[in-house]
C-alpha cells in the first residue's frame, strides 16, 4: 500500500502536543497556519487533509483531487462544505466529546474568578497596598457564594448538564433554557430564555450557534437581569451580541461578564470590549476553555483513530477488489 501524504493546515492550533502518533501513519507535514492564498499550493497532492479553523471549500476541492479525507481537529464541521465533499466521495471526520471536561472547568474558573473578583484582590497585595495597610483582610470589592443562587444555563447538551452537576454541587438551583426544545428530560426545571434571565444570579452559554442563536441576547435580553448577575459565555461568539453587552456593563444592567469566545477571533483592536469605562466588570479569556493539555491529547488521539480506521477501511476494499 502506498503511504498517503497527510497535511495538517494549523497545527499550531493544537500547541505544545506531541505529533508523533500522526507522523507513523503517512508522510506528516505540519504548518504552523495556513492563509487562504497557500491553502492549495499546501495541499498539493496530499490525500488526508488534517484542519481545524482552515476553511476546505469546493474551489479547494476540486483543485486538489488527490483529497481523500478531511480531519477537522475540532467538533464544529463548518468550515468544510459537507455537501460537495459527500459528492466527490471525500470522508469528512470530526472528534466530538473531547473537550467537555475542559470547558465545565474553565466555565466554573471563569465564574470564580469574577465573582470573586480575584484581578482586584491580586492587584491589591501584589501593588503593597496590602502591605502597607493595618488589616489583616481587605473588602474592597464585594463577592458571593454560589450556594443557594440561581444557576440558568442556556444549551444542556453534554457540557451544559455536567456544568449543571458541577453547578448543583456548589449548592445553586438549576434551572436551563434548551435552545432545540430537545434536550428536556433533564431533572432540571426547564424554563423560557426570559425567565432563565430574569430569575438567575449567574447564567452561563452552552449552545451551539447557527441561525436561531445568533444574537440569541441583546440588549433587550440583558435588561431583563439582575444587576447583580453575571453572564458567562464559553460556548461560541456571536450568541451574546458583544455591542449591546459592552452597553449594558457599563451602564451597570448586570453585575459582570466572563467570556472566552467571541464573534472574531482575535478580536480588531478597536472592538467595544476592549474599551469599557468599567473594564473591571468584563473578564475574558482566548478562546481555550477547550485546550487543557489532556483536552488537546485526546483530540489528537480521535484525529488519529480517524486516519488508522479510514486506512484500514480503505486497505480492505483494496483486498476485495
Amino acid at each position: 500500500m502506498n503511504v498517503p501524504g497527510i497535511v495538517f493546515l494549523d497545527a499550531d492550533t493544537l500547541g505544545d502536543v506531541n505529533f508523533a502518533p500522526l507522523s507513523v501513519l503517512g508522510n506528516l507535514v505540519l504548518y504552523p497556519s495556513t492563509p487562504d492564498e497557500l491553502i492549495m499550493e499546501r495541499i498539493g497532492n496530499k490525500e488526508i487533509i488534517i484542519t481545524n479553523k482552515v476553511v476546505i471549500n469546493r474551489e479547494v476541492m476540486d483543485t486538489c483531487p488527490s483529497i481523500r479525507l478531511i480531519c477537522i481537529a475540532a467538533t464544529g464541521m463548518n468550515n468544510v462544505d459537507l455537501k460537495h465533499a459527500a459528492e466527490k466521495g471525500i470522508s469528512v471526520k470530526n472528534v466530538s466529546g473531547y473537550s467537555t471536561e475542559s470547558v465545565v472547568q474553565h466555565t466554573i474558573a471563569l465564574l470564580l474568578c469574577l465573582n470573586g473578583h480575584l484581578p482586584y484582590y491580586d492587584r491589591f497585595v501584589k501593588s503593597g497596598s496590602y502591605s502597607a495597610g493595618g488589616l489583616f483582610t481587605h473588602h474592597g470589592q464585594p463577592f458571593y457564594e454560589i450556594y443557594g443562587k440561581t444557576y440558568g444555563i442556556i444549551g444542556m447538551g453534554q457540557i451544559g448538564k455536567r456544568v449543571a452537576l458541577v453547578a448543583a454541587a456548589f449548592g445553586a438551583e438549576i434551572i436551563y433554557y434548551s435552545t432545540t426544545q430537545k434536550n428536556l428530560e433533564t431533572g432540571y426545571n426547564a424554563v423560557s430564555l426570559n425567565t432563565l434571565l430574569s430569575r438567575s444570579d449567574i447564567v452561563s452559554v452552552h449552545c451551539p450557534l447557527n441561525d436561531a442563536t445568533h444574537d440569541l441576547i441583546g440588549y433587550k435580553q440583558l435588561t431583563l437581569m439582575k444587576k447583580s448577575a453575571v453572564i458567562i459565555n464559553a460556548g461560541r461568539g456571536g450568541i451574546i451580541n458583544e455591542t449591546d453587552l459592552a452597553r449594558a456593563l457599563d451602564e451597570g444592567i448586570l453585575s459582570g461578564a466572563a467570556l472566552d469566545v467571541i464573534s472574531k477571533e482575535p478580536p480588531d483592536a478597536d472592538h467595544p470590549l476592549l474599551h469599557l469605562k468599567h473594564p473591571e466588570r468584563l473578564l475574558i479569556t482566548p478562546h481555550i476553555a477547550w485546550a487543557a493539555m489532556e483536552s488537546r491529547e485526546r483530540l489528537l488521539e480521535g484525529i488519529r483513530k480517524n486516519i488508522s480506521e479510514f486506512l484500514e477501511q480503505d486497505e480492505r476494499v483494496t483486498e476485495i477488489s
